[in-house]
């Protein structure tokens, strides 16, 4: 077929389908109608607020981290009472021993003064004894002037009968009364003399009685000084006199779901441990106080004893300010192991409730396990298969 040649002169008209609505498709979704058909609304009630898991974590670390820290100040606490005890038993068997020490030195001064007085008294007596003898020899002179002196008076009385002119001063007369006035210088002499040897005698027994009484006193001192000496701390006869001495951390991952369930129970039996540590620690310083109490007793009642040394036996002696400081050292080492036991009991009650947490910890998170393994994991053994799921069965 022969080509004819067409001329164009205009855009030839595009071919066009007049437009129409496509029908709409209908997608049918398959329905479970099964026994283990689930609706969302059922299970809106158990998507209400909870703990997260970091916040569980948290709070078992919490209680891990608790229990740790009272255990490790229990543990301090318990090394420091066991120190404080054994340095105020020390100190107080080393301040006994001192005091006892000074009591017996205290012994010797007095043993030597209770001599020293002996000596004294013995030699009053001699002295007395003889100023009694010197007394009554004097006395025996001062009679005897007495004849001399009536002698010489009467001369001189008879002589002053002599009549004029001889009644004059002659040289007799003047040795008749220097023999006068001799005479009366040693009866003057001898008065006084006696006297003296009166007022001696007088002061010898009086210094003989306060000899004989300081004596006395030392022996009674001496027997007390004895008595406190042999006081020791398993003396049964001594009291308590008051006013005597006036004068490390484990973390788990967020994995580990239940890891601080067993983790817990290792703070608990070291808590436990602790526990048992801590009742033995107080029950040692309530010994350590009790074993105080009695070298207190035994310096308070030797402080008492002494506070019954008579006359000047009762001074404040080198053994006197010994019991006293004693008594101080004592006061000083019962009062810090009072102060000990109150912490240590405090950490012992710190302790129970620690161990009261973790037990009610552990008792919270073996029902959830018991919860989860039992309840749980027991109904989702019957959760319903992938091809039920599917539809298929």
């Amino acid at each position: 077929m022969a080509q004819t040649d067409v001329l164009l002169t205009r855009q030839p008209a595009p071919q066009t389908v007049p437009p129409c609505e496509l029908p709409p498709k209908v997608y049918d979704v398959a329905r479970n109608t099964g026994t283990h058909t689930s609706s969302g609304l059922a299970t809106a009630g158990f998507r209400t607020a909870k703990y997260l898991a970091d916040e569980w974590f948290q709070n078992c670390y919490a209680r891990y981290h608790q229990a740790f820290t009272d255990r490790d100040s229990s543990e301090r606490q318990r090394h420091e009472s066991q120190q404080l005890a054994a340095e105020t038993e020390a100190l107080a068997q080393r301040t006994q021993q001192d005091s006892t020490r000074r009591l017996g030195a205290r012994l010797q001064d007095a043993h030597g003064w209770k001599s020293e007085l002996q000596r004294q008294v013995e030699a009053l007596d001699a002295e007395t004894d003889l100023l009694l003898a010197q007394k009554q020899r004097l006395e025996r002179a001062l009679d005897a002037t007495a004849v001399p002196f009536s002698i010489v008076t009467d001369n001189l009385q008879s002589r002053e009968r002599r009549q004029h002119p001889d009644l004059v001063r002659d040289r007799v007369e003047m040795e008749l009364l220097k023999e006068a006035e001799l005479i009366r210088n040693i009866q003057e002499l001898l008065k006084r003399t006696i006297m003296q040897a009166v007022t001696q005698i007088r002061l010898n027994r009086q210094h003989k009685e306060t000899c004989e009484l300081d004596w006395s006193d030392k022996v009674e001192a001496y027997a007390i000084d004895e008595t406190c000496s042999r006081y020791s701390s398993q003396s049964t006869e001594v009291q308590a006199h008051p006013h005597s001495s006036k004068l490390e951390e484990s973390w788990c991952w967020g994995d580990r779901w239940h890891c601080p369930t067993p983790l817990l129970h290792v703070p608990k039996w070291q808590t436990l441990r602790e526990i048992t540590d801590q009742e033995h620690n107080v029950a040692a310083l309530k010994q350590a106080i009790k074993d105080k109490e009695m070298p207190l007793r035994v310096a308070q009642s030797r402080l008492y004893q002494r506070s019954h040394r008579p006359g000047v036996e009762l001074c404040r002696d080198t053994a006197q300010f010994r019991l006293v400081s004693e008594v101080e050292e004592l006061d000083l080492s019962l009062a810090a192991l009072k102060e000990k036991l109150l912490e240590a009991e405090q950490s012992l009650h710190h302790l129970e409730d620690t161990r009261m947490d973790l037990e009610k910890d552990i008792a919270v998170k073996t029902n959830s396990l018991f919860i989860d393994r039992q309840k749980c994991l027991a109904r989702r053994t019957c959760y319903p298969s992938v091809l039920q799921l599917a539809g298929h069965q």
